[in-house]
């Protein structure tokens, strides 16, 4: 790129950055992603280092983002608060850890990792103890006084404990659960107020309240992770005993810091927080990587506005913008119509997403998602890709709201909403080949009758010729019929017609899944399985037995009791039995070593996958945990056992490699296992 077009881009950019700036930290309102304000920054800092010539005063590298509300007294930092320098991979992650071993002249380093917390970075004032102010960072040089709101948060000392020093600033993040930021969502649907985008925006929002009346009926949460200023110098030596520091004077920090040395440890505890990150209680986006040595860190020193000695290693993002192509429905296999935008194929969380759902009508309506809108679409572990929210400002008035049809797409039979007045039914339940589509793959999957190689694309083929029109005849199915479809040579259908075999002897929990009974998941399933313990009890029970099953209630209870009354279920199963399908009951429980434990499962297991591992324990009279706690009883070390392993050392829990689990669950190692019932 030649001067003229590198001066152009980086004054596009650096627009682009102000405009994206002032919607996030002044209006609350952003526009894009973080991933995606990340990359225009990093491609103007890539263009101002290849053009040095091209750098100005009040470029947006030049200093940390954002701007103080004019709404708020202004508060002049005493030490500039200052922003971190993104990495976004193992390769540049290691380069970082390269740099500073070069400085330190040594091989591994000591570091301190913190979850990067995703709220409002703020500075608290404490003078002899007590809090007196607090402010936003707000561009760095100067913040926002939002000390009233400040003081209502819960987890917030007023006095701090042990011997304070005369004058304390310290540096944190104010941030929302999950659990409330879903619960002020509700409330804010409830009144008819537009919702938050997501915690970030909801706690930025709740701490710049000027009523902090309003801010008080809104928990928010904070912790802290450094010191600006120590009157009287005490002359920490490492960042991990400044923190120590402050935890002894009450202040709250993120029990997930730990310390690490070397790049190889670093990494380890990134991927156990990766893996972990949907089960804490409070959003964060990657680990803060900062060298612990005090001494290191004044030779590292900085450069603009961030320090060489720290950085954040981001989570691959799992909240992107793109745009609603389309809006259509799907039709699943207990018939309801599920709103799915059709979108331009964005990246979301290391996977291409083109589609994402809508949930239903009135999540549909409440967003007011339309065709040709600009969204925030989020990918979060395993879950299907979702429309947060749309984006309004983006809109050109060419976008079209979308109507719910009130009809079935597929066989276009009345839909009606169900007697929950939430979901909308195709009222076509014996006919529908969408319904019977998706019953089928639901059926087969790995969760039900675990039939191998009976996908989505074969079945469609199967109900489109009208082979199989319920699941019984999956198992009247010949290889001449087979042979008939689309690439399927003699092999597969070999291979097919062995799994379809092997299917007819599912343990119970499995047929019960397979079925597809509304509200019933694999746990259900189980929890069915063992108090039943058979087809016969099933079909016998009565709605006060049903009820007396563990965790469920009147609502459940209902649909199961409606189910296994029904003829037309009845017919299918008894049709699936006169097949040779014959469900394994549970085996009993004997008291064994599992019997009222808390177990944790961690790396890979040669024997089972987590899932069947998982299966095994809970058979047992065992229950699985995702986190190691001093709750735990026993964690089960697989290959490559990482942040868990290290956690469960530290706390004393009892660990068990694999041959220990097998041995435990009474399996000997090197036999073929034994039928999880």
């Amino acid at each position: 790129m030649n001067r003229t077009d590198a001066q152009d881009r980086v004054l596009a950019l650096r627009e682009a950055i102000r405009h994206h700036d002032h919607r996030y930290y002044v209006l609350d309102a952003p526009e894009v992603s973080d991933a995606q304000y990340d990359a225009l920054m990093r491609e103007l800092v890539e263009l101002e280092e290849a053009h040095p010539e091209l750098v100005v005063e009040d470029s947006p590298t030049q200093r940390v983002a954002g701007a103080p509300s004019e709404q708020f007294a202004k508060v002049v930092h005493s030490r500039p608060m200052l922003s971190l320098q993104n990495v976004v991979d193992a390769e540049e992650i290691a380069e970082f850890d390269t740099r500073v071993q070069k400085t330190a002249g040594q091989g591994a380093v000591d570091y301190v990792c913190e979850p990067k917390m995703d709220g409002l970075a703020v500075e608290l004032l404490y003078e002899n103890g007590v809090f007196t102010r607090g402010a936003t960072r707000g561009n760095g040089e100067v913040g926002e006084d939002v000390t009233p709101n400040l003081r209502t948060i819960k987890s917030l000392p007023l006095r701090l404990t042990g011997k304070a020093p005369e004058r304390l600033t310290v540096r944190g993040e104010v941030f929302l659960k999950k659990a409330d930021f879903e619960r002020i969502n509700a409330e804010r649907q409830a009144a008819g107020e537009p919702l938050f985008v997501n915690p970030r925006n909801s706690a930025a929002g709740t701490l710049r309240m000027l009523d902090p009346r309003v801010t008080a009926r809104r928990p928010l949460s904070i912790f802290l992770y450094e010191i600006g200023e120590w009157s009287g110098q005490p002359g920490f030596s490492s960042h991990w005993e400044k923190l120590q520091a402050l935890a002894d004077l009450g202040l709250p920090l993120n029990p997930k810091n730990t310390r690490a040395r070397g790049l190889e440890a670093v990494q380890e505890i990134y991927d156990g927080l990766l893996a972990e990150r949907h089960a804490l209680p409070y959003e964060i986006d990657g680990l803060v990587v900062k060298v612990d040595a005090e001494d290191l860190r004044l030779r590292l020193g900085q450069v603009s506005k961030s320090p060489r000695w720290a950085v954040a290693y981001k989570f691959p993002p799992e909240e992107m913008a793109t745009r609603v192509e389309k809006i259509d429905v799907n039709v699943g296999r207990t018939g309801a119509l599920t709103p799915v935008a059709f979108l331009e194929p964005v990246k979301v969380g290391g996977v291409v997403v083109s589609r994402a759902t809508l949930h239903n009508e009135d999540e549909l309506r409440r967003k007011d998602v339309r065709e040709g809108d600009w969204v925030f679409v989020r990918r979060a572990g395993d879950v299907i890709p979702e429309v947060v929210a749309p984006i309004p400002s983006r809109r050109t008035g060419t976008e079209v709201p979308w109507v719910f049809p009130t009809e079935c797409p597929v066989c276009h039979a009345p839909a009606k909403r169900d007697e929950e007045g939430v979901v909308i039914r195709c009222t076509n339940a014996l006919g529908c080949p969408a319904q019977l589509h998706a019953q089928l793959v639901h059926f087969a999957s790995r969760g039900g009758m675990d039939i191998e190689g009976l996908g989505e694309e074969l079945v469609g083929q199967l109900v489109r010729r009208k082979l199989v029109q319920e699941p019984a005849d999956l198992y009247r199915l010949t290889d001449t019929q087979l042979l008939s479809l689309e690439r399927m040579g003699t092999r597969s259908v070999e291979n097919l017609l062995a799994a379809i075999d092997r299917s007819r002897t599912p343990a119970l929990r499995r047929f019960l899944h397979a079925l597809g009974i509304r509200h019933v998941g694999e746990t259900t399933a189980r929890q069915l399985a063992d108090h039943f313990r058979g087809l016969p009890a099933l079909f016998e029970a009565g709605l006060e037995d049903f009820q007396g099953v563990r965790d469920v209630g009147p609502v459940l209870a209902t649909a199961l009791h409606d189910f296994f009354q029904s003829e037309r279920n009845r017919a299918r199963i008894e049709a699936l039995l006169a097949e040779g399908v014959a469900p394994v009951p549970p085996e009993e429980r004997a008291g064994g070593p599992f019997e009222g434990k808390t177990v944790v499962i961690t790396g890979t297991l040669e024997r089972f996958t987590r899932d069947e591992a998982k299966a095994e324990v809970e058979r047992r009279g065992g229950k699985v945990s995702g986190s190691v706690s001093k709750k735990t009883d026993w964690l089960v070390a697989g290959e490559a056992a990482g942040s868990k392993l290290k956690k469960a050392q530290e706390l004393g829990v009892a660990i068990l490699d694999e041959a220990s689990f097998l041995k435990t669950l009474g399996i000997e190692p090197e036999s073929g296992g034994e039928e999880d019932g």
